[in-house]
């Protein structure tokens, strides 16, 4: 009776460990991911998604698979219920568009360029969804009917403007002016870096000055490991360099 008792009590003790352990398990074999990306939607609901990210298959290129259209109200969604540690995204919807809704993960941040909108968010340390409602203005046919008589008469103005410079650029050229004319100083190439990588290129061009990692943080508002992984993209392609003043690592330009 003694050993009946004794093996009742071990099963009890081992299946209370197991309720213990049972909820445990998910996070024990759980992985954070990361997400640095740039999305692009054109008119047709096509769909660009761009960047640095260890979340398998994210990046991808004109596909339908994020969009949906019921009459007039296109629908943006892309979600991800993993955990991502840090993300940061652009995303930028097609010329006249108008928000009906919007909601996502982390903060966002609303901005309008050039007949654009473009939305920028990032989060830590939870999952990323993104959910937009948007539709596409189109503009009135009685524009055109209004507006024909300058829309014949504004291209006849350039066409005239631009006869006239030649013919003033052409009679200049023929006076001898005795300066010798120099050439351009060449645009950087800044072939295969990504959005983000160009924006910390761009930065480092206009301050003209040797910058910390802090500062580009500061002026991008993105977390600090994104800025750290493209730092470092940048180095290995030889774009940048750093020198070490104290505790601080000074970034520029390098001299070509």
């Amino acid at each position: 009776m003694g050993t009946i008792i004794s093996i009742h009590r071990r099963h009890f003790f081992c299946l209370v460990l197991l309720s213990i352990l049972l909820p445990l398990l998910p996070s024990l074999h759980a992985q954070d991911y990361y997400a640095d990306l740039t999305i692009t939607i054109d008119t047709s609901g096509y769909v660009d998604v761009q960047g640095l990210t260890d979340y398998p298959n994210l990046t991808v290129q004109n596909t339908e698979q994020y969009t949906s259209k019921q009459q007039s109200l296109w629908t943006f969604n892309l979600a991800k219920q993993e955990m991502f540690s840090n993300f940061v995204y652009t995303l930028t919807l097609p010329k006249e568009s108008s928000l009906n809704y919007i909601k996502s993960s982390g903060t966002i941040r609303i901005e309008e360029n050039l007949g654009a909108l473009i939305v920028r968010g990032y989060g830590q340390n939870e999952s990323l969804s993104i959910l937009i409602q948007y539709q596409i203005n189109k503009q009135d046919e009685s524009f055109f009917v209004g507006n024909i008589v300058y829309i014949i008469l504004i291209p006849s103005i350039i066409i005239v403007s631009l006869l006239l410079i030649y013919f003033l650029y052409k009679e200049k050229k023929t006076k001898p002016t005795g300066v010798i004319a120099t050439a351009a100083p060449p645009q950087p190439e800044w072939k295969g870096l990504n959005h983000r990588q160009k924006e910390i290129m761009k930065i480092l061009q206009e301050k003209n000055v040797p910058l910390t990692q802090t500062d580009i943080q500061r002026e991008l508002q993105i977390p600090k490991a994104s800025v750290s992984r493209n730092i470092h993209g940048l180095e290995r392609k030889g774009l940048i360099e750093k020198e070490q003043i104290g505790m601080s690592n000074l970034i520029r330009l390098k001299k070509l």
